[in-house]
C-alpha cells in the first residue's frame, strides 16, 4: 500500500508562483482596471472592425466594375484624394493594429514564463506596432500620386505633366 502524495498546486498568477525552482511574480500590488478596459476594447474594436472591413471590401471590390482587378494605383489615388477615405483607412489601420497588438499582448502574458522575457517581448511588440501605425498614417496622409516637378515619364498615366 502506497502513501498518498500531498501536492500543493500553486494558483496560476499567484504572487509567489514557483515552478522547477524558478520564481515568477505576475501580480502587482497596485490594483487597476487596465485588463478590464483592454477586454472591453477588444470587444468594441472587434465589432467596429467587422463593420469597417465589410464596408472596405464592398467599396473596393463590389462598387467598381471589375472587382479586384479594378484595384490599382489609380483606384487608390482617386480614393485617397478624398479626406473621408483617408480618415476611414486610418481608423481601419489604427483599430486593426491596436486590436492585434492587444491580442498579442495577452498571448505574451499567457505563454512567456519569465518576467524579463515577457517585458522584452512586450517592448518589441509596442515598438513594431507604433512603427507600423506611424508609417501607415504617414503613407495615407502624404500620398501624392502626381508630384509636381517629377519626370513625366515616371508619372502615372492619369497625371498631367504640367
Amino acid at each position: 500500500m502506497s502513501t498518498p502524495i500531498k501536492a500543493r498546486i500553486a494558483v496560476p498568477r499567484s504572487k509567489d508562483l514557483e515552478v522547477d525552482g524558478v520564481k515568477y511574480n505576475r501580480s502587482s500590488t497596485k490594483r487597476n482596471n487596465f485588463e478590464m478596459y483592454a477586454w472591453l476594447f477588444m470587444r468594441l474594436s472587434g465589432a467596429v472592425l467587422l463593420a469597417l472591413v465589410f464596408i472596405h471590401l464592398y467599396v473596393n471590390l463590389l462598387v467598381e466594375e471589375g472587382g479586384v482587378h479594378a484595384v490599382d494605383f489609380a483606384f487608390v489615388a482617386g480614393k485617397w484624394a478624398s479626406p473621408f477615405w483617408q480618415v476611414f483607412d486610418m481608423v481601419l489601420l489604427w483599430l486593426a493594429m491596436l486590436h492585434g497588438t492587444n491580442g498579442l499582448r495577452v498571448i505574451i502574458d499567457d505563454y512567456a514564463e519569465r518576467d524579463r522575457t515577457r517585458f522584452w517581448l512586450k517592448v518589441l511588440l509596442a515598438v513594431t506596432s507604433a512603427f507600423v501605425i506611424l508609417l501607415g498614417t504617414l503613407v495615407i496622409f502624404t500620398f501624392e500620386p502626381c508630384p509636381t516637378g517629377a519626370d513625366p515619364a515616371l508619372l502615372a498615366s492619369f497625371c498631367t505633366a504640367g
